[in-house]
C-alpha cells in the first residue's frame, strides 16, 4: 500500500471515528461528488468496520447540476422533490448519521441566470426547514468533510501545474486536518482538549459586547445573556460527541439579535454553494443590515440577504487567531468550511439553539424573545485579518483586549 493510500485510510477512519462518531448498529448517509469515489469506498468500509447497520450513499455531479440551470424549464426552480426532505428527517428521527463531502465548484454557476440559482435554493431550504431544525439543535450526528475535485483544486492551487493539482490538495488536506501524524485520532482528541480550553475561558468571562475594528470594520456585537461559546465538537440527544467540521479551529457562539451595530468588511471570497462573492460590506443598525455592497457578486449577496428577514441578522460569531494552522497556509480555499477556520467570522442567518443555555428546548418564539436569531438560512463569511483588534466588554462594564492583531489577547 503506497504512503498515499495510507493516508486516504486513515482520513477515512478519521472521520468516521471523530467526525461522526460511528456507533454500532447506526445508518449513515454520506453525501459524496463522483470525484472522491476511492475516498468515498474507503468511508463506506470504515463505517462498516465501526459497525454500521447501514450505510446510503448518494452521488453528486456537478454537470448534472449544472445542466438543470442551463436547460430545464422556468417552473422546475421552484420545485423540490418532495421525497427528499421526509428521507432527510427520518433519518435524524432515527438516530442516523450525516456525512457529507461538501466541496462546490467556487464557479459552477458562472454564466448562469442568479434568479434561477436563487429560486431553487430558497425551495429547497423551505423544504428542509424541519431538517435543518435538527442540524441546528444537534438532534443527532453529523459531519462537513473536503476531498479534492478537479475544478476545486484548480481554482485553488492554479499556480501549479494542472497534473499537480489534485495531488496538492489532497496533501493539504492530510495536513489541515492532522491524518499526516502517526496518530489521527489521537492528535484530533489533543486539538479538541486545545479548543475546550478556549471556550472554557470565554464562558467565565460572560462578555456583554464584542467590538471589532479592522480596515473597512468598526462593528460592535452584543451578546445576549445565557449565551455559550462552543469549539472543537459538541454532543447529540443521544449523548454521542461528534465534530461538525472537518477541520476545524473556531470557537463560537451567537450574538444578540438585535445587538449588532456598524459596518463589517469581508477578507475573503464567499463561495455560495458555487456563486462567488467577494469585496463586500454589510452595515448594521439594531442587529439588521441596513446597506451592503460587493465589489464580485452583489447579485447573490442580495439574494442571500432576501431569503427571509432572518437573513438580514447575524446568527453566529465565531473566533480563530490569524496564526493557526489553516490561516498559516496563506491561500485562500474558496470553500467556506475551510476558509471560516483560518478567519473570524461571522454567518447571517440562524444561530444554534445550542448557543444558548437552554435553547435547545425552546421554542422559535422564545428563542427570538431570548435574543436569538431564525432564518431558514446559515451562511458564514470571513471577516478576520493580521489587523483585527476585537475588545470584549466584561459584565461590570470593564474592556478589556480580546484580539490584538488578528491573534489572541485574552488571559
Amino acid at each position: 500500500m503506497s504512503s498515499f493510500e495510507k493516508n486516504i485510510e486513515k482520513y477515512a477512519e478519521l472521520v468516521i471515528r471523530v467526525g461522526v462518531n460511528l456507533q454500532p448498529g447506526q445508518v449513515l448517509f454520506v453525501e459524496s461528488p463522483l470525484e472522491a469515489v476511492e475516498f468515498t469506498r474507503q468511508v463506506v468500509k470504515k463505517a462498516y468496520e465501526a459497525g454500521a447497520k447501514y450505510v446510503q450513499v448518494q452521488w453528486d455531479d456537478e454537470q448534472v447540476t449544472r445542466n438543470r440551470f442551463l436547460y430545464a424549464p422556468e417552473d422546475s426552480f421552484s420545485y423540490y422533490p418532495e421525497w427528499i426532505a421526509p428521507m432527510m428527517e427520518q433519518l435524524a428521527e432515527g438516530g442516523g448519521a450525516l456525512l457529507n463531502i461538501k466541496v462546490p465548484d467556487p464557479e459552477l454557476y458562472q454564466g448562469i441566470d442568479a434568479n434561477r440559482v436563487t429560486t431553487a435554493t430558497k425551495a429547497a431550504s423551505v423544504a428542509r426547514a424541519k431538517f435543518q431544525g435538527y442540524v441546528r439543535n444537534k438532534k443527532f450526528s453529523w459531519c462537513l468533510v473536503k476531498a479534492p475535485t478537479r475544478a476545486w483544486a484548480s481554482k485553488v492551487f492554479s499556480d501549479l501545474p494542472e497534473e499537480e493539482r489534485v495531488q496538492a490538495m489532497w496533501d493539504t488536506l492530510f495536513r489541515m486536518n492532522r491524518v499526516d501524524q502517526d496518530d489521527p485520532v489521537a492528535a484530533w482528541q489533543e486539538h479538541i482538549g486545545r479548543l475546550k480550553k478556549v471556550k472554557d475561558i470565554l464562558n467565565a468571562k460572560k462578555y456583554k459586547k464584542l467590538h471589532y475594528q479592522a480596515p473597512g470594520t468598526d462593528l460592535t456585537v452584543e451578546l445576549p445573556e445565557g449565551h455559550v461559546w462552543h469549539g472543537g465538537g459538541t454532543t447529540n440527544d443521544d449523548g454521542i460527541y461528534f465534530v461538525a467540521n472537518m477541520p476545524t479551529e473556531e470557537v463560537y457562539t451567537m450574538p444578540k439579535r438585535t445587538g449588532v451595530d456598524g459596518k463589517v468588511t469581508s477578507t475573503k471570497p464567499l463561495n455560495l454553494n458555487g456563486r462567488l462573492v467577494d469585496g463586500f460590506s454589510l452595515t448594521f443598525e439594531a442587529g439588521r443590515v441596513i446597506s451592503y455592497s460587493a465589489e464580485v457578486g452583489e447579485a447573490y449577496l442580495k439574494a442571500l440577504l432576501d431569503t427571509d428577514e432572518g437573513a438580514k441578522y447575524l446568527g453566529e460569531v465565531a473566533l480563530v487567531p490569524h496564526h493557526s494552522p489553516i490561516s498559516n497556509l496563506n491561500r485562500v480555499f474558496y470553500n467556506t468550511g475551510i476558509d471560516e477556520n483560518a478567519s473570524c467570522h461571522f454567518a447571517v442567518g440562524s444561530a444554534y439553539p445550542f448557543t444558548l443555555e437552554n435553547g435547545t428546548k425552546m421554542t422559535k418564539e422564545e428563542l427570538l424573545a431570548a435574543g436569538a436569531n431564525v432564518s431558514l438560512t446559515h451562511v458564514d463569511f470571513m471577516v478576520g485579518s493580521a489587523e483585527l483588534n476585537i475588545d470584549g466588554e466584561l459584565p461590570d462594564g470593564t474592556v478589556e483586549p480580546v484580539f490584538r492583531q488578528g491573534n489572541w489577547a485574552v488571559k
